[in-house]
């Protein structure tokens, strides 16, 4: 119930500040977590990004006022945000399919989108596979990446392109190379090189991204970015064999599950937002661990 509160008081705060800046820094401490995080969490339990949700909500308050003041549109759009009647009239007509002009007539079919509430939803029966693990630290080295939480700034500007990228140029295979052996505490049918996300601090509104592979004695770690993994406590997600085809759909699946039905009910909170994505495979099939850092929640 405390996970609740705190996702509710952050959208309470959004709902307040829709007629003015919304510090995005300040939305994740009323959440008591990174603004990466949040935003992670937010966009895998509602399929829809914050900035998305945040515009939806400006845009059905500006059409409320549009058919019950006499606010001038420009006022209207500045109210929320909007530099310009044009930048509005473009936003607006996105969503709701007329221009402002037009919504000030009697009869005109707009679009309202409610304030989201985080509840507790039972759901069907299916089970979730997973597991508490307790490690020591961890050695890996990679590549790495630091990416803006909005996507904007970079040719590369999402992990997934980051994956495609390395591949292409042959990062992925020479970093499978240089892993050598794979360290005794990992299963010997995971392969080499896997993924890192929030081990460390960077600036506000970006996070970091590593392929990595795991240390051990054979490791050739030359050039690559070397970092250590404090001794956290994991909750480990695994999914069933798949083929690649399907890969996109059964990581989301698994992120959103962890999100939206796993982590409010189970008496943990993730730390920092720290996660691994863990790739392995057998009998000519594929499957994939999510690693969560996670605390117990102390009881008041």
């Amino acid at each position: 119930m405390d996970w609740l509160m705190r996702m509710n008081r952050a959208l309470d705060y959004i709902e307040m500040n829709l007629s003015d800046e919304i510090e995005l820094a300040e939305v994740a401490r009323k959440a008591c977590c990174s603004s990466h995080q949040f935003q992670r969490m937010f966009s895998f339990i509602t399929n829809v990004t914050l900035a998305e949700y945040i515009r939806r909500r400006r845009l059905t308050l500006a059409a409320f006022e549009l058919q019950n003041s006499d606010a001038k549109v420009i006022d209207i759009a500045l109210k929320y945000g909007y530099e310009s009647p044009v930048s509005f009239a473009r936003a607006f007509q996105m969503l709701h399919g007329v221009n402002p002009a037009i919504a000030r007539q009697e009869g005109t079919a707009l679009k309202a989108y409610p304030r989201i509430s985080f509840l507790i939803s039972i759901k069907g029966a299916e089970a979730m596979n997973y597991r508490i693990e307790t490690k020591e630290a961890l050695q890996i080295f990679g590549i790495e990446r630091v990416f803006p939480i909005n996507g904007d700034g970079e040719s590369v500007a999402s992990p997934a392109e980051f994956w495609k990228e390395s591949h292409a140029n042959g990062e992925v295979e020479r970093l499978a190379v240089h892993a050598g052996d794979l360290p005794s505490f990992l299963n010997k049918d995971l392969y080499k090189v896997h993924a890192v996300c929030s081990y460390r601090k960077t600036e506000n509104d970006s996070f970091p991204y590593m392929l990595c592979a795991f240390k051990s004695d054979s490791s050739n770690t030359n050039g690559y970015t070397n970092i250590t993994i404090p001794a956290h406590t994991w909750a480990v997600f695994s999914s069933d064999p798949f083929t690649w085809d399907s890969f996109d759909e059964i990581i989301e699946t698994l992120y959103r599950r962890f999100f939206s039905e796993w982590l409010p009910t189970a008496g943990y909170e993730q730390v920092d937002g720290m996660e691994f994505e863990i790739y392995g495979g057998r009998d000519g099939l594929n499957y994939v661990e999510l690693w969560f850092a996670v605390r117990k929640i102390a009881l008041i």
